[in-house]
């Protein structure tokens, strides 16, 4: 069992999945974990299905350098509408999401309620190849993997609002009179 980069507060309300040294670009898991983050667990399978389908664009808000622009943008309020439809990396964080759902049905968790509480992406070290340039030369050919851990929360129902009754507003001026003893009334 390894570490993650943070422990639930209760470990028995929450599922966990992992996956390092994954040979997908750790930019793209970085937009996807960074999008998904909080949002409902079917919801962002949703979203992941139609990411492979075309259907909806992964925002990229960090990574930008030459990214070019797609209208699909405006459904998810992308800055600039950039974003990208990353495939290979949107399947296996789905894979991972999907592993982490399997974890809670297993300790028994409602599924409906389930919210990605922390999802997080870290490079892992950098996989060296050699290509071969011009003169002789040699360059390097290096991928850029990725670590991904994902911690699912059960959403718990909110607590309701006691029913106070409504405040009377002071304000500074009322306050300062207040503070202030009147000299000469008895």
């Amino acid at each position: 069992m390894g570490r993650y980069s943070v422990e639930p507060e209760v470990p028995e309300k929450t599922s966990k999945s992992r996956g390092s040294h994954l040979r997908v670009h750790f930019k793209h898991c970085r937009e996807i974990a960074h999008h998904t983050k909080g949002m409902n667990v079917n919801k962002a399978l949703k979203f992941l299905d139609d990411v492979l389908a075309f259907k909806s664009v992964v925002p990229f808000v960090k990574y930008t350098g030459g990214i070019g622009r797609k209208s699909q943008g405006k459904q998810c309020k992308s800055p600039g509408n950039i974003g990208r439809w990353p495939v290979k990396a949107t399947a296996v964080y789905r894979d991972l999401l999907k592993n982490a759902i399997a974890n809670a049905d297993t300790k028994g968790l409602d599924l409906d309620n389930l919210v990605i509480d922390h999802a997080q992406c870290n490079r892992a070290p950098p996989g060296r190849r050699r290509t071969y340039r011009a003169h002789g030369r040699i360059g390097k050919y290096a991928s850029q993997p990725a670590h991904i851990e994902i911690i699912l929360k059960e959403k718990s129902d909110g607590v309701e609002k006691m029913d106070d009754a409504p405040r009377v507003k002071i304000t500074k001026k009322m306050a300062a009179m207040r503070r202030f003893v009147k000299v000469g009334e008895s």
